[in-house]
């Protein structure tokens, strides 16, 4: 189980990275920059975003609180380490606006259910949520419960909310071996009431799948701000490259938008399916904090399945 904990870790955090160079570039400039199949390795520091970092927070806070403690005790945890993270001397990887004010408000006093900014849906919540999938695997309404609570605390628009969810739930389908064809219609069932706007793009992903014009796709899909977007534009990557995690990743991060959250969600439910051996040794041996990921991982999986 440790394994399938690590693979997760890596899987998202090296989607970070990979696509953290070309966040804030359109793909004309990825391609002149990167030539033109884009960029195709992290760059050399490896280094991830604020998304791995609060991936990582709020992985932290469950595990403080533990899996089965209340959601009051859970959330203020994984607060607290939302604060730790907006303290720290490295947070300085662009981190989003929206999650900046919520974690001060939390900080200020607000409680859980009340700090997150009520009209964002950016994809600031959907972007962490990755082992939520991993730790409550077995329990999809737990899953559910716990994915919601801790996209509140930034975020309150209900697509941001049906997002991370979805995003959750991606990685507990990847783990269970689910084909990727019933993804969509899985998570449409599991989200479904929550929100029109991320109903839509997930229809978007339906229509453009078989396109063979991947980029085309992709614009027609969205850029990946905001959470319903950047979590169908992960989907579209997973499903269009089911059996390669360096294929799904670069697809993820030579996109408009959004890139290195789009290559994160996507790298983390990517490496759910396939396992640690489909991420290149090279990469994970590289990658920033490579022992703290291997060492959370172990924790993870003695949290979720202490007997195994």
């Amino acid at each position: 189980m440790r394994v399938e904990a690590e693979a997760i870790l890596f899987g998202l955090a090296l989607g970070d990275a990979l696509g953290a160079p070309t966040e804030f570039l359109r793909l004309p400039e990825i391609k002149q920059t990167y030539g033109r199949s884009g960029i195709q390795e992290p760059p050399a520091s490896f280094l991830y975003t604020d998304d791995t970092q609060m991936t990582l927070a709020l992985t932290e806070g469950l595990l403080d609180a533990g899996l089965d403690a209340d959601l009051d005790t859970q959330m203020n945890a994984v607060g607290m380490r939302f604060v730790e993270w907006l303290n720290s001397q490295d947070n300085d990887r662009a981190p989003g606006s929206t999650c900046i004010a919520a974690v001060e408000r939390f900080e200020a006093g607000f409680g859980w259910r009340d700090s997150g900014i009520v009209a964002s849906k950016g994809c600031g919540s959907a972007m962490r949520v990755g082992t939520i999938g991993y730790l409550y695997q077995n329990d999809a309404a737990r899953l559910r419960e716990v994915a919601q609570a801790s996209g509140l605390i930034t975020h309150g628009h209900p697509a941001a909310v049906a997002a991370s969810i979805a995003a959750a739930y991606a990685v507990k389908l990847a783990l269970d071996g689910v084909s990727v064809a019933e993804f969509l219609p899985r998570i449409m069932a599991f989200t479904d009431g929550i929100s029109e706007d991320f109903d839509a793009a997930l229809y978007r992903v339906g229509h453009a799948g078989a396109w063979t014009d991947e980029e085309a796709a992709l614009d027609h899909i969205g850029q990946g701000w905001v959470g319903e977007e950047a979590v169908a534009l992960a989907l579209y990557c997973v499903i269009r490259f089911p059996d390669d995690y360096v294929a799904c990743v670069r697809r993820a991060a030579n996109s408009n938008g959004d890139s290195d959250s789009v290559a994160c969600i996507a790298g983390g439910i990517s490496a759910a399916r396939l396992g640690l051996e489909a991420i290149p040794l090279l990469w994970r041996d590289r990658c920033e904090n490579h022992e703290y990921l291997r060492d959370l991982a172990a924790r993870m999986a003695q949290a979720a399945h202490p007997q195994g």
